[in-house]
């Protein structure tokens, strides 16, 4: 530090306060929100943590400072959360099985009923990326009755609506027969989880469909003052103690289930979360098994989150991913290729 004048100190000081926030985020996903809430904020902001402590990184290798090798072991340490976040495709996908099952998942935002989205045509332009990449089961989050949405290639359906007016709430759409269905019953929420028992073949596959509570965050509260920021951060605190018990009562569901299982989920939350980790426990997440690019499923004030999943019993081999680019809801649809012997 003796050879860093005034400016250097100061700066080399923000580094750290950054590099601390950046690990303590490694600890996220350990700690049950119910115990320290205000922590489980760290998950919403590891991406723009990585990003300024890259900054600073470049910043002391551009000026040849010591200082480079703090924030390299910075990132060393957490570079592990890359790859829930940012994927470079570098090997060939595993051999495509016999059985094989083409699954999306799409918070669709009600169709756009309320106009959030200038374009009037939303539902025929969901029903072309449906047709085009013609998945076999769809998962919906925030679904709504929609008369100019065209699924009439999907015989087998299970919808369940906590609010009749007008119409909120998640549908599972198949190709293949379902032989089952339930839901969780989330309480005191429009949030809930789903499940339909699907045959493919001589096969039966487990799908959930799970929508964890809302953060309800939108732009406007991101250009707050202290008060507001301090009524913020209780929001999302509490949001995620809600979440917890909603991972929990999912848990405990799937861990009676004997099928092979896939989970398509709108967590509301990072994949640096706790409620990730519950979920997702031994499963794989297909972003992190075969996805490219930057894992973007909804943005916030230009800070790009991954809250979308689609996660698969280890039994299944995940043969490609995609994020939909098309912007058709305040989020993307995501699907995935699954295959088994």
């Amino acid at each position: 530090m003796k050879k860093l004048g005034f400016i250097g100190k100061v700066l080399y000081f923000f580094n750290s306060l950054f590099a601390l926030a950046l690990l303590l985020s490694l600890l996220v996903p350990f700690i049950p929100p119910k115990s320290f809430p205000f922590i489980g904020v760290l998950s919403l902001v590891v991406s723009p943590l990585l990003l300024i402590n890259l900054l600073f990184f470049v910043y002391w290798l551009l000026r040849l400072k010591r200082q480079m090798l703090f924030s390299l072991i910075i990132l060393a340490i957490c570079f592990i959360q890359f790859n829930s976040f940012y994927r470079i495709l570098m090997t060939d996908p595993p051999p495509l099985q016999e059985k094989q099952l083409n699954v999306m998942s799409f918070n669709v935002r009600l169709f756009n009923n309320y106009n959030w989205l200038p374009a009037k045509d939303i539902p025929l332009q969901i029903n072309s990326l449906i047709k085009k990449n013609n998945p076999e089961i769809i998962s919906f989050q925030e679904y709504s009755n929609n008369s100019e949405i065209d699924l009439k290639d999907y015989v087998h359906k299970y919808i369940e609506l906590k609010k009749q007016k007008p119409g909120f709430g998640q549908a599972i759409y198949s190709k293949y027969p379902i032989v089952n269905s339930g839901n969780l019953l989330f309480e005191n929420t429009s949030n809930n989880a789903i499940f339909v028992d699907v045959v493919k073949a001589l096969d039966t596959i487990r799908i959930y469909n799970v929508h964890l509570q809302s953060i309800q965050i939108n732009e406007a509260d991101v250009d707050f003052d202290q008060e507001r920021s301090k009524r913020l951060l209780r929001r999302i605190a509490n949001a995620f103690q809600i979440q917890q018990s909603q991972a929990e009562k999912f848990v405990e569901h799937s861990n009676n289930n004997n099928y092979k299982t896939i989970v398509t989920a709108d967590l509301n939350n990072t994949a640096f979360s706790y409620v990730y980790r519950k979920i997702k426990g031994a499963k794989k997440d297909a972003f992190a098994e075969r996805g490219k690019g930057l894992g973007k499923t909804f943005e916030l004030k230009k800070i790009p989150l991954r809250i979308d999943f689609i996660f698969s019993d280890p039994a299944f081999m995940v043969n490609s991913f995609e994020t939909h680019s098309e912007k058709l809801s305040d989020h993307y649809a995501i699907s995935s290729v699954l295959s088994w012997n």
